[in-house]
């Protein structure tokens, strides 16, 4: 149950000692309240949708949905909803995206648990929160336009949402017909996208597409998740 003047917040990170950290960290704070807690963008989205809480935070590299992808959603279906991204990444490709698919914030994972609540509450509160480092990193660049029906603006990028997911499921190893249950689609649907990636990326295999995902950050590999 949501407490009166509580800033209510859903955990979206498939490692649980990091949740659990964050969620300790939070207890502290006596405004805000952790609601829900995802394990993968998809039940991030679905989670957001059903609880609507004020803020998510949100890592990237989350299984089945990523956690750009996920914000991009969550921005479209629950507009009121803040995202805070918490990352082991500092890339500037990463911070740029995230802030034009709508995320509120970006921190990095050994942010103070002081600077991690008092950005949930900028956020909250319809600022932005960027890490300085993130922050003078963005300061002369121009944000590329990236359209929220899942057509992005940027003519570099030119896979739709849908085919993003398709990707993403294709590179952790699901066959066509695991990734027709999760996205409840036809096999022959997915066969079709997998064509479509195929034909726009000019990407003929699977293990090419599984590098390309990495390559773009849509899924990641070996990345250390810890919070100090």
């Amino acid at each position: 149950m949501k407490l009166a003047n509580r800033i209510t917040v859903v955990l979206a990170d498939d490692h649980m000692i990091v949740r659990e950290g964050i969620r300790n960290l939070l207890e502290a704070e006596t405004d805000i309240e952790v609601v829900g807690e995802a394990v993968t963008g998809r039940q991030a989205v679905a989670m957001t949708r059903t609880l609507r809480p004020a803020v998510v935070i949100m890592d990237i590299a989350m299984p089945l949905l990523n956690g750009l992808e996920a914000t991009r959603q969550i921005r479209l279906a629950v507009p009121d909803t803040k995202v805070l991204i918490l990352s082991a990444h500092s890339d500037e490709t990463y911070i740029e995206e995230a802030k034009a698919l709508g995320a509120a914030g970006y921190l990095v994972k050994h942010t103070s648990a002081h600077f991690l609540a008092e950005a949930i509450r900028e956020v909250n509160r319809g600022n932005t929160v960027f890490a300085p480092p993130l922050t003078r990193r963005l300061i002369h660049h121009n944000q590329p336009a990236i359209d929220p029906t899942g057509h992005p603006a940027d003519k570099a990028i030119c896979l739709t949402s849908r085919e993003v997911e398709v990707l993403q499921l294709i590179a952790e190893g699901e066959a066509n017909k695991q990734i027709a249950a999760e996205l409840g689609i036809s096999v022959k649907t997915v066969e079709k996208h997998r064509g479509h990636l195929m034909q726009k990326l000019d990407i003929h295999d699977t293990a090419g597409l599984t590098r390309y995902a990495i390559e773009e950050g849509i899924i990641e590999c070996d990345v250390p998740l810890t919070i100090v």
